[in-house]
Order: C-alpha cells, then sequence, then structure tokens
C-alpha cells in the first residue's frame, strides 16, 4: 500500500509518502527542492556516482512513521544538501524547510 499525505509547516506544503513493503516501510517528505527519507535512502550514492544530479537529501535512520523522520535527526545528508545548511544531527522538519 502505498499513501500520500500532505504534511504543512512554517507555511509551506510537503508531500509525506508511505510504502508498505513486506518486513519494511519506506518514508519520505519531500518539497520542491529536496526530501529527507528513512535509512533505506543511500546518501553515498548520491554523493559519489549520482554526484552531477546535485540532489538535495537526507536520511534518518530507525524511523518507522512520518512523524518520527520528521523528529528524528538526521544521520546522514548530501553534498548539495550541505551547501544549503543541512547538516547531519539536524531534525529532519527543520532540513525541510530549509529546502523551501
Amino acid at each position: 500500500m502505498v499513501t500520500l499525505e500532505p504534511v504543512v509547516m512554517g507555511g509551506h506544503t510537503f508531500i509525506a509518502v508511505t510504502v508498505l513493503l513486506p518486513k519494511t516501510t519506506l518514508l519520505m517528505v519531500s518539497s520542491d527542492k529536496g526530501y529527507i527519507m528513512c535509512g533505506a535512502l543511500d546518501i553515498g550514492l548520491f554523493n559519489a556516482e549520482l554526484k552531477d544530479r546535485k540532489i538535495v537529501a537526507g536520511r534518518a535512520a530507525r524511523v518507522r512513521t512520518i512523524e518520527q523522520l520528521l523528529e528524528a535527526p538526521l544521520e546522514s545528508v548530501t553534498l548539495e544538501a550541505e551547501k544549503i545548511g543541512i547538516t547531519p544531527g539536524m531534525k529532519g522538519r527543520e532540513a525541510l524547510l530549509k529546502m523551501v
């Protein structure tokens, strides 16, 4: 099952996506500039092999709900995310507000 829902923060609307899979759940919240995602996101791949795409993204590990994703500290972020002030340890919610 896939669900999409709006998340409103700071006067901006983001899109939350939840994908229920066997034995795991993929979670993502996106803006027009970038997104945060659960531990399934491969930041290393984005920073190396896909660097030319300039992807703005952050990864939070061990989250099971969208609310946890928003509140969790980001474990890692892309180089492009760092360029706009997003850092590891920043809460997902704060990172998204830098992506507007």
